[in-house]
């Protein structure tokens, strides 16, 4: 699913002229998919809430929720088109309302440790580099069908992320020196062998591939309660 998705976009990306690179790529591509696994987190947080009988505050205000301006649905759970920005409409709304306001989190938060300052933080370093609204949607539309919520999914992304930052380095650009091959990631996490109740840190974190391994290696565990689970 993500592998032909992503394939879809970089063909996409490839007809932007201000998108050159393979870390042009991967930068354009993970904003926009860092936005859409927000929204979902953020709902998922929301409908937890509503079942405990409590109020769950957004962190983004509505206007700027990927289902407010990215993808809006009909009844029938589908892209409403014609709420949908597309064209200069989308790329102005983005570059001229969507980062700054994303932005301006960094200055309102309440310490570097929280998610609004790392929004803040990632939307002050990048830009919009898809100059064509039209492209936008497309790539948008790719992204909406996208679901990151098993583990495995979350798997498979980290895998294409990996593949991605391997061919950074291979094209002499920058980012590809942060790329560790899966199997001597899985020996490391053997070797440290770590145990259920432990703070595992991944200091890089470029595909999360520490992390996915080290989940991994804990679930297959013989003994598990189902607390550990």
């Amino acid at each position: 699913m993500f592998e032909q998705a992503f394939k879809n976009i970089d063909d996409v990306l490839w007809k932007e002229a201000g998108c050159t690179t393979e870390l042009d790529y991967t930068e354009q591509t993970s904003w926009l998919l860092f936005l859409k696994y927000l929204d979902g987190l953020e709902q998922d947080k929301a409908d937890e809430a509503i079942l405990t009988g409590k109020t769950y505050t957004f962190i983004l205000d509505a206007p700027y929720r990927w289902e407010s301006w990215a993808a809006p649905k009909d009844k029938d759970g589908k892209i409403d088109h014609n709420k949908a920005k597309s064209g200069d409409d989308l790329r102005d709304f983005v570059n001229q309302k969507l980062f700054p306001y994303l932005h301006g989190f960094k200055e309102k938060a309440s310490g570097p440790n929280t998610l609004e300052y790392k929004i803040g933080e990632i939307f002050g370093e990048i830009k919009n580099k898809i100059q064509s609204g039209y492209n936008l949607r497309e790539i948008i539309d790719h992204i909406d069908e996208l679901r990151f919520r098993s583990q495995t999914e979350k798997h498979e992304l980290s895998h294409l992320y990996e593949a991605k930052i391997r061919n950074m380095g291979n094209a002499g650009r920058n980012g590809g020196e942060y790329y560790t091959p899966r199997p001597l990631i899985r020996a490391i996490v053997r070797v440290v062998r770590p145990k259920i109740g432990e703070r595992i840190y991944d200091g890089a974190v470029g595909s999360a591939g520490f992390l996915c391994e080290a989940f991994d290696y804990l679930s297959s565990g013989k003994a598990l309660t189902t607390t550990d689970l």
